[in-house]
């Protein structure tokens, strides 16, 4: 067995042929009180806390159809199984794409993209993959299908549901079908990089770029081991305490227009350096920007207002100077990345980084831990405040016996 598989403490793994036969296998597992654990690419399986009750395994692995492409309203609808390089397949053909940002394309889910609600780099200009649910399909706790919205962008039938089961980690229930807006693909892409000697530079760049006119597609600050000598990037300067990666996409003369403006505001801050990724490097760039997690480490997101992104930054990489950073600072998001004793991992996270993350009004939850490390749901998600009594009401109403991720998302807290 895999080590992605040992993760959980499955009995067996069911792999229904169809939606129906996905309704039937949680309908039996809530007749015999087994635990449900939606399983799709498995690239996500480490957030959240650490399962403990056995149960079975739910693969979406043969629900990978195409249901309907209208590709003149710009819709696509498959199943949940169906993989992130699948449907970028069919979306080529006819020079569409979903502009959200998948680590391992060629594993991830769609299913299990909404599930975990997953973005990148380009959530800065295009949003998160809530913002492309226009319908959904999926079994709740009971083995009852649902439905909510529809193959047409204008239909705002069920908009709570397609919201609610985004991000919901599979605890409301397996997605099984799923209707996404796509977006025409890019004339052309580039990338400008500028290195900062100090955080007063890096709030200052950061601050320009909300008032320039060039408008970018991403904001990725970039420090630590794990980026101090990319490939592509070249090696860091010991004397910066970080990087910026400016990403811009659409038509080749307004990208050329951009690159040329930033550039030109760039030269003019000392000690920036500023360099454009070449041209043919520039896909390989969106890849590394999407696909650097390393999953065997522990590894937080952090969401912050975005004119707090320095101050979090800073006082993290003070406190943990060998730890790695990844924030995507137009948004406010941060990922950080650090290797440690797994023994001391609950108290880094509740001792040393919540209070840090809360001092600026923020918010911590966790995207993995290493191998063996037993991790509750409020380790994984933190205090769930005043909606707790709302969230409870929800799961009670999707999973009352609470058998769909049992223990690992803020529903079981």
């Amino acid at each position: 067995m895999s080590t992605k598989k040992s993760f959980l403490p499955l009995i067996e793994t069911v792999t229904p042929d169809d939606q129906t036969a996905a309704s039937d296998a949680i309908r039996q597992a809530y007749e015999s009180d087994t635990p449900v654990y939606p399983l799709g690419g498995l690239t996500n399986i480490r957030i959240g806390g650490t399962a403990k009750r056995p149960g079975i395994g739910l693969s979406t692995a043969n629900l990978d159809r195409l249901i309907d492409h209208a590709a003149r309203d710009l819709t696509i609808t498959v199943e949940a199984g169906m993989t992130v390089a699948k449907l970028a397949k069919h979306l080529t053909h006819e020079r569409q794409r979903l502009p959200i940002d998948v680590p391992s394309p060629e594993s991830a889910t769609v299913g299990g993209v909404v599930s975990a609600n997953i973005c990148g780099p380009r959530r800065y200009q295009y949003g998160t993959i809530k913002d492309y649910v226009i319908g959904v399909s999926a079994v709740n706790g009971l083995g009852q299908t649902l439905s909510g919205g529809g193959r047409v962008v204008k239909n705002a039938a069920g908009y709570d549901m397609c919201r609610l089961l985004t991000g919901s980690l599979g605890s409301l229930g397996l997605i099984t079908q799923v209707t996404l807006m796509v977006r025409p693909l890019p004339e052309a892409s580039a990338m400008v990089v500028g290195n900062f000697p100090d955080y007063e530079t890096a709030e200052k760049l950061l601050r320009e770029l909300g008032h320039s006119s060039a408008f970018p597609t991403a904001i990725e600050w970039l420090s630590g081991p794990a980026w101090d000598n990319n490939p592509i990037l070249g090696k860091c300067p010991s004397s910066s305490v970080g990087r910026l990666v400016i990403g811009f996409e659409g038509p080749r003369a307004e990208v050329d227009w951009m690159v040329e403006q930033l550039e030109g505001q760039w030269r003019l801050a000392p000690d920036v350096a500023a360099k454009t990724v070449p041209e043919a490097e520039v896909g390989s760039m969106w890849n590394c920007l999407t696909d650097c997690v390393d999953q065997t480490l522990l590894n937080v997101k952090i969401s912050t207002l975005p004119s707090r992104t320095v101050e979090i930054v800073e006082s993290i990489r003070t406190d943990n100077p060998d730890c790695s950073i990844q924030s995507h600072a137009g948004n406010g998001i941060t990922r950080v990345q650090m290797a440690t004793d797994p023994d001391d991992i609950t108290d880094i996270l509740n001792q040393k980084l919540r209070p840090v993350v809360s001092s600026v009004s923020g918010h911590l939850s966790v995207i993995s831990v290493p191998n063996g490390v037993d991790l509750s749901a409020s380790d994984a998600w933190g205090a769930i405040g005043g909606g707790a009594t709302v969230m409870q009401a929800i799961k009670d109403r999707f999973d009352p016996k609470r058998l769909l991720n049992p223990d690992r998302f803020v529903y079981g807290i």
